[in-house]
């Protein structure tokens, strides 16, 4: 006999356009906020029963041994390093604002399951995007 095992990092529900309009206003008020100045701007969207969240900074300035290797010149560095968003996570829809998180691992080029820091798998949008967060409080 079978038995089926939740998993909240696979399947999820197809997101409502109401829902999805809420969630871009949530987060985007939510980094407005708590991560003011660490951001220019956030990027929300959707695939399916996933939400994507990423977040564009501003560059710091490159100097000129940067600009040799890279064969730039400074303002075309700046604008492609303006264009590199810093992914912040993937969240998984799973209804009545339950939602999955897992965070972009760049060592492995892919997103990895993770658990809410009060310890469960399912939380709120907001939960998830602090998670991420610390990725730009360490840029």
């Amino acid at each position: 006999m079978r038995t089926l095992a939740f998993n909240p990092h696979s399947g999820g529900l197809p997101i409502p356009a109401s829902v999805k309009r809420k969630t871009i206003e949530r987060l985007q008020r939510h980094a407005a906020n708590n991560y003011k100045g660490l951001y220019a701007r956030i990027d929300i969207r959707f695939r399916g029963s996933l939400c994507y969240m990423d977040a564009y900074t501003e560059p710091k300035e490159p100097d000129v041994a940067l600009l040799m290797i890279t064969h730039e010149s400074r303002e075309a560095f700046l604008e492609r390093m303006r264009n590199q968003p810093t992914h912040l996570g993937r969240i998984r829809y799973f209804g009545d604002d339950q939602w999955s998180y897992a965070f972009y691992m760049y060592s492995r080029d892919r997103y990895e399951p993770a658990i809410f820091q009060n310890g469960e798998w399912l939380g709120t949008p907001e939960d998830a995007f602090d998670i991420g967060a610390s990725y730009l409080q360490n840029e």
